[in-house]
């Protein structure tokens, strides 16, 4: 593994609410240890205003928060990558850039908040939830002793991650 703090990128399509949302998330839990990124295939170009108001209200970081390609990572000069993470089944099935340093990945599949119709209560319950999951991998994930697991059994901490439930056990 590379030498810390650790680059983290989250992927997804639209790039507006999952892994924003973890950006911030790994920002906070990482507490300098973890260094967070955020791009999609596909961004929408603008994050998702529910996206922006729950990190508020969770007293979160959101301040250079934006919608932007995984291009800018697979870039020479993008910042060295030690894990790559996909939130979202689109972007898992998607083929990847080439990412410099053999990051090492893992599917942590949420569905995803920005596609709920219904009421602004109903948006909200999918965000929450979305959070929620996010917060507890992200927590788990953090707390990995990383100097003690060898590389095979850090990918099988980081598969079983993705199949965490939202709520602790």
């Amino acid at each position: 593994m590379a030498a810390q703090p650790y680059n983290v990128l989250f992927l997804c399509t639209g790039n507006s609410a999952r892994s924003i949302i973890a950006e911030a998330l790994i920002n906070q839990w990482g507490r300098g240890r973890f260094r967070g990124f955020s791009a999609g295939s596909h961004p929408k170009g603008a994050v998702h205003p529910i996206a922006l108001e729950l990190l508020k209200r969770m007293n979160l970081p959101s301040l250079g928060l934006r919608s932007k390609s995984w291009d800018e990572f697979a870039a020479p000069n993008g910042p060295p990558l030690d894990f790559v993470f996909t939130v979202c089944d689109s972007a898992a099935g998607e083929v990847c850039p080439y990412w410099p340093g053999q990051p090492m990945t893992a599917h942590w599949g949420l569905p995803d908040p920005a596609a709920v119709g219904g009421s602004e209560t109903d948006k909200w319950v999918a965000f929450r939830s979305t959070f929620q999951a996010l917060d507890n991998r992200i927590k788990i994930f953090t707390s990995l002793p990383f100097a003690s697991l060898d590389r095979i059994k850090l990918q099988e901490r980081l598969d079983a991650i993705g199949k965490t439930p939202a709520e602790p056990g």
